[in-house]
């Protein structure tokens, strides 16, 4: 009898009564309360979240940062609302608590009462993070707790996120605080610069004008010392006059009667005395009117000199915002000028107060000078002219004794003038120095203010100054600087069909190993008949095999249609389960056949061990290293590595691979199995009475 009707036969036994009919029935139907049922109750957990009931606790009492009210809780509790991620029942914190622990809620989230004034803290000089409180009961459920860490996270992300735009935001708003002040004092540096080239100028203008006057301080001393120098002439002969005049007064009128014999033996000696009175009065006279004509002159240049260096100290030392460096040389030239200027006006003071002896001691220094000369042309007749000139001797005597006395005060009032004009030239002196100085540090100084100035302007430019919308997009950027850009090549819709191709063999292993419960590994006929041990392999192998593709057929109808399960390659997907129906029955048939009633205990623990090495659902390199070394040598590993890429798309090198690996386990477990048959043919007493049955 040929295989495939030895395998109808064997499904022909499912028609004959009403029980083998059911039997059959659900043996196709099977599959599907793994395949169907698991899925369906898996199918999409995520959406159906709002269910879930949540504790939601806003204790939060809001702060004040920069004049503006901060309601980081009831801003949250707004956005969880909106997105209604959980079923929140907002509570106070002890109902929280006590329904954490009950199971009430699964979990619960708290806004403490400082998360606002936390939050604000980034504006001021102590900054706090603020903290979300999560409570979880993992004996309520573990699952609750790890998705909530998740959903959590992102909570926690955007109100950061808040936090980060506010804080950012009052920085985009100082740095134009600052472009701002930063214009400002490039312009008051404008204007700044523009005020020290004036300063600049008038301090050369200082520096010439002192130059000036000390030319003129130097020709002061110098006149003052030719002056101190005829004065001092001027007194020793005029002194000398006076004793002279004096003794000749004694003489002549100690022995004025005894005159004549005198003068006929002194005619020379008095002609020459009498020229000498002349050239001295002569000198005298002509330096005492110099003194008088340059004193004024000399004091109004000490006191413009005094005046300009006043105006120019005040104007840069005592009113400007930055006293210049030279002020301690400027103050030093002030004090000399003054100083300069008071002997001046005492020169002229004294001047003044001598005026009429001054003018009586010119107008008697050219009398003694008219006399002198007429004496000087009279002494040879001064026998005859005796008693005349015993009265003008007398004259002279008195006048000359008078021009003496002021002669000596004038030569005083000169050297007290000459060392007045002697500090005058010496601090103007300094004073030019110090404005040559001034001028030098004015110039460096308005080089520096237009650098200043110039720095100023470009690092104005430099610093931002941005406006409500741009400080609005840049503080958006800043807060939250890296986004996920995340493209998936191949998405599974949901949680269902992430572990559709976990739960699709897992079903088809349990519909070959309830099949072979019904029908037995190897045809009992083609046995009895001694058929061929190939024959009666595939004779066993062949009608589960159909029971395989009609339970696939319908657990994918029932997936698609009913559930809503949708595959990227639908045709390759069915066809490929063919495959996998027809590998699990070829490898449940060996274990039934070769190891009997153990090999269904062998059949569950290969199921068990690859529903824990297959990666179905945290990838295989999480788990134990047992698993990872049998991984590789199951077929349930490639099958769900195959049903991925056709379910959810993406490269079919491991559905090739997988058919590759699935046809080597089918031709090999059919061979084992025929080779079980042939050692089956043969009887023993383990059949007949065999240690287990079930």
């Amino acid at each position: 009898m040929r295989t495939p009707r030895l395998a109808a036969l064997e499904l022909r036994r499912f028609g004959r009564g009403k029980l083998p009919r059911a039997a059959l029935v659900a043996l196709l139907v099977l599959p599907l309360l793994y395949g169907a049922l698991y899925l369906w109750s898996f199918w999409d957990p995520y959406g159906r979240l709002d269910r879930i009931p949540v504790a939601l606790v806003n204790d939060d009492k809001g702060a004040t940062a920069d004049g503006k009210k901060v309601t980081a809780g009831d801003d949250i509790v707004a956005g969880l609302r909106d997105s209604r991620t959980f079923d929140w029942h907002e509570v106070s914190d002890a109902e929280a608590r006590r329904g954490v622990e009950d199971g009430t809620y699964y979990l619960s989230l708290t806004m403490p009462a400082d998360f606002s004034s936390r939050i604000a803290s980034s504006a001021g000089d102590s900054p706090e993070t603020g903290a979300l409180r999560v409570r979880t009961n993992d004996a309520n459920n573990y699952i609750v707790g790890q998705i909530s860490k998740t959903v959590f996270n992102e909570v926690r992300s955007a109100a950061s996120s808040n936090a980060s735009r506010g804080f950012l935001d009052r920085i985009f708003i100082s740095f134009s605080d600052i472009h701002g002040k930063t214009v400002t004092a490039a312009r008051n540096a404008d204007r700044l610069k523009g005020g020290i080239g004036k300063a600049e100028k008038g301090s050369r203008d200082l520096a010439a004008g002192l130059k000036d006057a000390k030319s003129g301080s130097g020709k002061l001393v110098k006149g003052l010392k030719k002056l101190d120098s005829g004065a001092g002439r001027l007194e020793d002969g005029s002194q000398k006059v006076a004793d002279g005049t004096q003794t000749l007064a004694d003489n002549v009128n100690g022995v004025y009667k005894q005159a004549g014999p005198f003068l006929k033996d002194n005619e020379k000696t008095i002609g020459d005395t009498a020229r000498l009175v002349a050239d001295s009065a002569k000198t005298v006279r002509h330096n005492l009117e110099t003194v008088v004509e340059r004193a004024p002159g000399a004091a109004r240049v000490a006191h413009a000199s005094s005046a300009l260096l006043d105006a120019f100290y005040e104007a840069h030392c005592e009113k400007a915002v930055i006293p210049d460096p030279v002020c301690p040389d400027l103050k030093k030239a002030r004090q000399a000028a003054a100083d300069v200027a008071t002997v001046a006006d005492d020169l002229n003071t004294l001047i003044a107060d001598q005026d009429g002896d001054l003018k009586t001691m010119r107008e008697n220094l050219a009398t003694l000078q008219k006399q002198a000369q007429a004496l000087s042309a009279r002494a040879p007749h001064l026998y005859e002219d005796i008693d005349d000139a015993v009265k003008r001797i007398n004259e002279l005597n008195d006048a000359a004794a008078e021009v003496a006395a002021g002669a000596k005060k004038l030569h005083a009032g000169i050297g007290t003038t000459g060392t007045g004009a002697v500090k005058l030239d010496q601090g103007i002196g300094t004073a030019e120095s110090g404005a040559r100085t001034l001028s030098g540090g004015m110039y460096r100084l308005v080089d520096g203010s237009g650098k200043l100035a110039g720095g100023l302007h470009d690092g104005a430019k430099k610093i931002p100054d941005y406006d409500e919308q741009d400080r609005d997009q840049r503080t958006g950027v800043m807060a939250d600087p890296v986004q996920l850009a995340s493209h998936d090549l191949h998405k599974a819709p949901n949680y269902g069909t992430g572990f559709a191709p976990y739960f699709i063999p897992l079903s088809l292993w349990v519909g070959a190993m309830v099949a072979y419960m019904l029908i037995p590994p190897l045809n009992r006929r083609a046995l009895a008949a001694g058929s061929p041990a190939w024959r009666i392999a595939l004779a066993g192998w062949l009608p589960v095999v159909a029971v395989g593709v009609l339970q696939t057929a319908a657990l994918m109808a029932v997936l698609h249609w009913a559930i809503g399960l949708q595959m990227a390659r639908a045709a390759g997907t069915v066809g490929f389960l063919f495959l996998v129906a027809a590998c699990f029955a070829a490898i449940v048939q060996w274990l039934n056949a070769r190891f009997g009633a153990a090999g269904r205990i062998l059949v569950l623990a290969l199921l068990m061990l690859q529903l824990t090495s297959a990666g179905g659902t945290y990838p295989v390199q999480t788990s134990p290293g047992f698993f990872k070394a049998v991984h590789p040598f199951l077929p349930m590993s490639y099958i769900v590595e195959a049903l991925r890429r056709l379910i959810t798309g993406g490269g079919l090198g491991p559905v090739w691979q997988a058919c590759g690996v699935l046809t080597l386990f089918t031709a090999g477990a059919v061979a084992l199995t025929a080779l079980a048959a042939r050692r089956r043919q043969v009887w023993t007493l383990d059949r007949l009475h065999p240690e287990l049955s079930l």
